[in-house]
């Protein structure tokens, strides 16, 4: 089992902007959302965890290694998957594999040939290894990002925004492909997509202006939110008066006209309950401390 803690970080830029504010996690394997707006400091959180800057204070431990002092141990247990995967041009996937799998340190040829056929048949994309990635659709881009995040057996993989730009079809694969890795390895999923987190996180954290505003399942954060939850259709030029009065979390416009959710743990006047979903539980939570 990898364990993944960090108490009490700190990161204060030398402009005195307080990206990473008393953060205290533990993660274990499987796959932990990182939820929150953009802006809300996940990338300053990723970068200080895979040894990229360093904190002003606290403590991050991987496997009970001091991965502050020792970032090469990090490093070489470490998966990377950005947002924006960018590739060589004019290079196919067998041979793009090759030369990050050498650059991973992998430098037995026979293992590292194994590695590549193995990792391309689990994305389902050996059958294109001769293809040139930049060809690529999306879906497979994403695909072959999780293959070269893999290469050398890591123990932490990092998932940036994975999904975005993805076709349903594409997102359910991907999606998947995620699923059946985590349950080896500790994945980290960083992403502003409720919708991510709920498809595929047996734990999540909530967080915004470098602070954890709320950690737990997904499924105990929603039910924490039963018969708190209602909604009622306005006149747009209502809302300020709803605004004032009662604590107002979505609003959304259908049919021209504005439908409102609120949380509030009695029944409003003219409302209707609600059954609560993970999205409830994210713009509740920001509500509260925005």
């Amino acid at each position: 089992m990898n364990t993944l803690k960090i108490n009490n970080l700190n990161l204060i830029y030398k402009n005195g902007y307080n990206a990473i504010n008393g953060i205290s996690l533990e993660i274990k394997n499987g796959m932990f959302g990182l939820l929150g707006p953009n802006g809300a400091g996940k990338s300053s959180l990723m970068k200080t965890i895979v040894g990229l800057q360093k904190p002003t204070s606290g403590s991050i431990e991987f496997n009970d290694i001091d991965v502050v002092q020792d970032t090469d141990y990090i490093k070489k247990n470490l998966g990377f998957l950005p947002q924006d995967f960018g590739v060589y041009p004019k290079v196919n996937a067998y041979d793009l594999l090759n030369h990050i799998a050498i650059l991973k340190g992998v430098n037995n040829k026979v293992e590292r040939q194994k590695q590549i056929q193995y990792l391309l048949e689990k994305v389902n994309l050996w059958n294109f290894r001769d293809k040139e990635v930049h060809t690529f659709s999306g879906g497979m881009k994403q695909r072959f990002g999780v293959a070269q995040a893999l290469l050398g057996d890591p123990k932490i993989i990092i998932v940036d925004e994975p999904t975005a730009g993805l076709d349903p079809e594409e997102r359910n694969r991907f999606n998947t492909l995620l699923s059946d890795i985590s349950s080896e390895v500790v994945v980290i999923l960083s992403t502003h997509l409720v919708e991510d987190v709920k498809n595929l996180c047996s734990e999540m954290t909530i967080m915004n202006k470098g602070r954890i505003l709320k950690t737990g399942k997904p499924k105990e954060l929603i039910e924490d939110l039963e018969g708190k939850i209602w909604s009622k259709f306005i006149d747009s030029d209502e809302l300020e008066i709803y605004q004032s009065n009662l604590k107002v979390i979505s609003q959304q416009l259908i049919e021209r006209q504005l439908q409102i959710t609120v949380f509030s743990p009695t029944q409003p006047e003219g409302f209707s309950p609600v059954e609560p979903i993970l999205e409830h539980v994210y713009f509740n939570v920001l509500s509260q401390n925005s």
